[in-house]
């Protein structure tokens, strides 16, 4: 049995609540089980000099933990005057996958930054930043629609990602925390909606796996991620 009491193959809830910030351009809070993510995104008339002339778009991602968004409170990062590997890591995996799904000749020569700030942490924050994280986006993206600003959608299909692992000996779909922290194995699986992967993380957390193993992770990922778009696209169309 799961500590959640889920069947190996159960998502969390998900939720996600869009324009929940009255200055962003895109904004939702996504919440999977409970995880909590406030995810934003601003549109500039910039991108950074090595895009400059290209007539391409760019789009790039910040991420970060608030203090008491875990058990114990943890240091701002501002406050200790650099930002952790950890958090470096995980904002480069934000935009690299955000930039997978992006068309950048439609997108033109602007840049969309992603903040994607946790406010509560049970596992699969970057997953989780990475979800909310395309909803933001895409209602950014709606506004140059509809300001005439772009004329065709630079996104062509929508992103999604979701953790996998094996847990008590068994693969299982989405974990929390109590089951991220004594995973035999874990993995991150993010796609594209037509099952296209963008980037799979997975590592040995104390056992080995086999190719059957993976691939069984691999089947609850799409699962994972068919339901995530779902109510990724619920959200951008309500």
């Amino acid at each position: 049995m799961r500590p959640s009491g889920r069947d190996l193959s159960e998502m969390r809830p998900i939720s996600i609540e869009t324009g929940v910030t009255k200055h962003a351009e895109g904004s939702c809070m996504i919440r999977v089980g409970d995880t909590h993510v406030l995810c934003t995104a601003t549109i500039e008339e910039r991108v950074p000099p090595f895009v400059k002339g290209t007539g391409l778009g760019w789009v790039t991602a910040e991420y970060g933990m608030l203090p008491r968004s875990t058990t114990s409170r943890m240091r701002r990062e501002a406050a200790a005057g650099k930002q952790g590997g950890r958090t470096v890591e995980i904002q480069r995996l934000i935009g690299r996958s955000l930039r997978a799904g992006v068309d950048r000749v439609a997108m033109g020569e602007r840049q969309i930054t992603v903040d994607c700030d946790v406010i509560q942490a049970d596992g699969g924050t970057r997953c989780a930043s990475i979800t909310g994280g395309w909803v933001a986006l895409r209602l950014a993206v709606d506004k140059l629609m509809k300001a005439g600003d772009i004329v065709t959608n630079p996104l062509e299909h929508p992103v999604a990602a979701v953790s996998c692992g094996i847990y008590a000996g068994q693969p299982v779909l989405d974990l929390d925390y109590p089951e991220d922290s004594e995973a035999g194995v874990d993995g991150n699986f993010i796609m594209l909606s037509n099952n296209q992967l963008i980037e799979v993380q997975m590592s040995a957390e104390g056992s080995t796996y086999n190719r059957d193993q993976m691939n069984t992770l691999m089947d609850l990922a799409e699962k994972g991620v068919s339901e995530l778009v779902a109510a990724q696209l619920a959200a951008v169309n309500a």
